[in-house]
């Protein structure tokens, strides 16, 4: 409890602080879009690829761990976009709406995963984490960026327009360059590896800072069925189904720990970024990461305890 707790509080902050610094006109609001794009091509895609590329794969049940998150994830996503028309027609919820929907009830705070996972299991926690990031980041991505292509409201996008928007996604192709460093066993110069890595370590940061910058607080005292869904589907329905394939595929232990940590975490700041880069409503997206950070202080615990412990 504690674990969690200590890794949700400063998520938390930064994100107030970036909307008090919005509203006080600490930073000017021309300069925000700046800081989204400089997260968005630089920061994340040098967290992606350092992540990736160091992961310790050969220590851990990469089979087991991999397959129970990704079936839980698909389960997640097949079940929202057989609903689409029914969500729109009864819930209200519009095609962009949907789009961080989707991407609130399937994407996953790698961040707040690996301090829980490092807390409480070492080493040990962040391989099999690292299992995770390596099976869930590159799919996550290319369904949220086909998701937001298809449904966001821009103008109709040909096969090659989709094919060129994945491959030249920053998301993707840091994602890609990481599992390939990785299967590889490159061997990358230092100087090139802490180069990645101090880019990488401003991710967080200005990630949650942005979140909290497009944060409506009208809106966020007033949650929607759209965010009781997102909430609802990530944190309760995602890690009941990836926990109880774990179990089914012969995941026990701490290694069913992690994959509860894995599944139960809240939407990745990232997906505030992806929706404002591409067209989705980047105000409900930073309001379903706000409420599921908040959420995630109560439902992490109960589920991990339940789940797996």
């Amino acid at each position: 409890m504690s674990s969690v707790l200590a890794s949700l509080v400063p998520v938390f902050l930064v994100i107030a602080a970036g909307w008090l610094a919005r509203v006080t006109g600490f930073v000017e609001e021309k300069h925000w879009p700046g800081l989204e794009k400089v997260t968005y091509v630089v920061f994340f895609p040098a967290i992606i690829i350092a992540t990736l590329a160091r992961a310790e794969l050969a220590t851990v049940p990469v089979g087991g761990v991999g397959a129970a998150l990704v079936a839980a994830i698909l389960v997640n996503a097949g079940g929202l976009l057989a609903a689409r028309g029914t969500l729109e027609r009864r819930a209200g919820i519009s095609g962009p709406s949907f789009t961080s929907v989707f991407q609130g009830s399937t994407r996953w705070n790698t961040f707040v995963a690996l301090a829980v996972a490092g807390s409480l299991y070492g080493e040990r926690g962040l391989a099999l984490m690292a299992v995770a990031i390596a099976v869930m980041i590159p799919l996550l991505n290319l369904m949220a960026i086909g998701v937001l292509v298809r449904f966001a409201g821009g103008p109709p996008q040909s096969a090659r327009d989709i094919v060129v928007a994945i491959v030249t996604n920053p998301f993707i192709w840091s994602s890609a360059i990481g599992v390939t460093i990785n299967a590889t066993g490159l061997v990358l110069p230092a100087v090139a590896l802490d180069f990645v890595e101090i880019l990488g370590a401003a991710a967080l940061a200005a990630g949650l800072l942005v979140v909290g910058a497009g944060l409506d607080m009208r809106r966020l005292a007033r949650p929607g069925r759209a965010h009781w869904l997102a909430i609802a589907a990530k944190m309760v329905l995602l890690p009941v189904v990836a926990v109880t394939l774990a179990r089914f595929l012969g995941v026990f232990g701490d290694d069913l720990v992690v994959v509860a940590i894995a599944s139960s975490v809240p939407t990745a700041s990232g997906g505030y970024i992806l929706a404002k880069q591409m067209g989705g409503d980047a105000p409900l997206m930073a309001e379903i990461i706000t409420l599921q950070t908040l959420a995630a202080m109560l439902t992490m615990p109960v589920m991990i305890t339940l789940l797996a412990l």
